[in-house]
């Protein structure tokens, strides 16, 4: 009796930090000048007070907390604080939330284990607990992986377009902060993504932050190599005092040519993957349908030939 109450409270508690987990990570948008005034405000708050405060700042600081006293736990912080940032969720509570997420999802896969291995002998309660265990961990990694090369790839995809839009912009005489803020908004509902990446660098602009820094900033969030050549080009043109517009119109040029051979690329490798799943189901049916009539009719015209009288 108590083996199905817990298994069903551990499903509870995991579906419940499943809707929870969602809904934070997904509510708001990131507003990098009031984090700037909150980080400056709490750093001169906490020289004046010259007091730990670890314990205050609710559950998932307390959280994070124990979870950094674990050894190699500041390592797992900083990577999926890193990893969550690539896919595109920066709010402060999103590696709090993701570490409790994939602590419940492991300790409920290792429950519901737990109780199908029941009256088991002890070698299959072990693989099957190590099973659940390995599972536990690297599946909500690999659905981070996967939101960091969705994410990747629309930045990818938004990039020839908005850069072009950027030289056009920058050719009518605006400043590249009024450009990019510019940009940002006529591509918010196109490319929501990058539109969201360049307003957080005009933004860290206005804040007082220095435009390389922002810059390397949003080649460490991004990861894509086409964006650190943009963010070169912009920085050196910045330094030298060059011609912007022009050379972001080249550029736009070459990245719509790297667009145009990955989807040429991509259509040359169609052939190869469509060629599995056709063996493997198509043609099994196909020779069902074809074959199987056939072979029904030879069986059914043997059975009445032996079994006539001479």
């Amino acid at each position: 009796m108590l083996m199905p109450l817990f298994f069903l409270t551990l499903t509870a508690a995991t579906l419940a930090a499943l809707i929870w987990s969602g809904v934070e990570l997904l509510r708001g948008r990131e507003d990098p000048l009031s984090a700037r005034l909150e980080e400056l405000q709490a750093h001169a708050m906490s020289t004046s007070a010259r007091r730990p405060v670890r314990r205050r700042g609710g559950f998932l600081k307390s959280f994070l907390y124990v979870v950094s006293l674990v050894p190699g736990g500041e390592g797992y912080l900083h990577d999926t604080e890193e990893e969550l940032a690539q896919a595109g969720v920066r709010q402060k509570s999103a590696v709090g939330i993701y570490a409790l997420f994939q602590l419940v999802f492991l300790l409920a896969l290792a429950g519901a284990m737990a109780y199908f291995q029941r009256g088991n002998d002890g070698l299959s309660v072990f693989v099957g607990m190590g099973a659940a265990l390995i599972l536990g961990w690297l599946l909500p990694k690999q659905v981070l992986h996967f939101a960091v090369r969705r994410y990747r790839r629309k930045l990818a995809e938004a990039l020839p377009d908005t850069v072009d839009l950027l030289g056009v912009v920058l050719g009518t005489g605006l400043a590249l902060d009024q450009a990019m803020l510019r940009v940002s908004e006529e591509m918010e509902f196109i490319y929501p993504e990058l539109a969201a990446e360049f307003a957080t660098v005009v933004m860290q602009v206005k804040a007082g932050q220095e435009r390389a820094k922002a810059f390397k900033q949003l080649v460490r969030r991004s990861g894509i190599e086409d964006i650190k050549a943009l963010s070169a080009m912009i920085v050196q043109s910045e330094r030298f005092g060059t011609s912007l517009s022009q050379a972001l119109k080249v550029y736009a040029d070459s990245l719509r040519g790297r667009r145009r051979l990955r989807a040429e690329t991509a259509v040359a490798k169609a052939g190869i993957k469509m060629l599995f799943p056709i063996v493997l189901f198509i043609l099994p049916a196909l020779f069902v349908v074809t074959l199987v009539p056939g072979v029904l009719s030879v069986l059914h015209n043997l059975s009445g030939g032996l079994g006539a009288p001479r």
